[in-house]
C-alpha cells in the first residue's frame, strides 16, 4: 500500500486539500482549476512530486501563485477548459469551486475529458445544519463551509452529495472513491449509507474517472 504524504502538524491547509493530495499518484500530471493562492499545488509539489499546473480566474490569485514559483495562468473554468486537449493530465482537480461555476455540468464534462481522473470537492448543501436553518430559521444558512451571506456569496449552484452523484450518473462517470467530511473535518466511515453521508457530511471529495465507452 502506498504511504500517505506526511503533512506537518502546523500546516493550516484545508482538510479537503490534504485528502485530495492523498488521492493523487506520485509524479502525476495535475491541473488544478480554480487554484486560488496555490495551497493545493504547493502540497502536491512538496508531497507528491507532481508536474503541477493551475488555472485561476482572479489576477490576485495568479500573482500569489507565481510568487510561490507555481505555474499558473489566468482563466475561467466555464469557458477556458475547452482549450486543453483530451487526456492532457492524469488528474484534473476542482476544489470547492464547482458550485461557483455557471455551468457545473459542462465543467465536470471538461474535467473528465482532459483528465484521466477528476477530483472534485464541494460543500454539501444537504447537511443537517443547513436544513435546520432553512426549516426553522427561514433564512439562507451560514456555516463554516458557507460563511458568506447570500447577497455576497460567489456560490450560484448549491448541490448535495446525492445531487452530485446523480450528475455523475448522468455523465456516465465512475466514482472510484468518495469521502464525506463531517463538520469537524473528519472523514465519515466508508460504510456509512448515502443518506447519512448526505445528512451529516459538511463537505465531500470525489475521485472520478470516465466510464467505459
Amino acid at each position: 500500500m502506498e504511504a500517505r504524504p506526511v503533512i506537518p502538524a502546523t500546516d493550516t491547509a484545508r482538510v479537503d486539500l490534504l485528502l485530495i493530495s492523498q488521492m493523487v499518484e506520485t509524479g502525476a500530471r495535475v491541473l488544478d482549476i480554480g487554484c486560488g493562492d496555490g495551497a493545493l499545488l504547493r502540497i502536491l509539489t512538496e508531497t507528491r512530486n507532481v508536474d503541477a499546473r493551475g488555472v485561476e480566474i482572479s489576477q490576485t490569485g495568479v500573482n500569489q501563485c507565481v510568487a510561490r514559483g507555481l505555474s499558473v495562468v489566468q482563466g475561467d473554468a466555464d469557458t477556458d477548459l475547452a482549450n486543453y486537449p483530451d487526456g492532457a493530465f492524469d488528474y484534473a482537480i476542482l476544489s470547492q469551486t464547482i458550485q461557483a461555476t455557471h455551468r457545473p455540468r459542462h465543467v465536470l464534462e471538461q474535467l473528465l475529458r482532459i483528465g484521466r481522473h477528476a477530483i472534485v470537492s464541494f460543500p454539501n448543501f444537504g447537511h443537517w445544519r443547513i436544513r435546520g436553518q432553512l426549516v426553522f430559521g427561514g433564512r439562507m444558512p451560514l456555516t463554516e463551509n458557507l460563511p458568506v451571506p447570500w447577497y455576497e456569496t460567489p456560490n450560484i449552484h448549491f448541490c448535495t452529495i446525492k445531487d452530485f452523484i446523480a450528475l455523475c450518473n448522468e455523465l456516465g462517470a465512475s466514482v472510484e472513491r468518495s469521502v464525506a467530511l463531517n463538520a469537524y473535518g473528519k472523514p465519515m466511515a466508508f460504510s456509512a449509507p448515502l443518506f447519512m453521508q448526505n445528512l451529516i457530511g459538511a463537505q465531500a471529495v470525489f475521485l472520478l474517472s470516465r466510464g467505459e465507452s
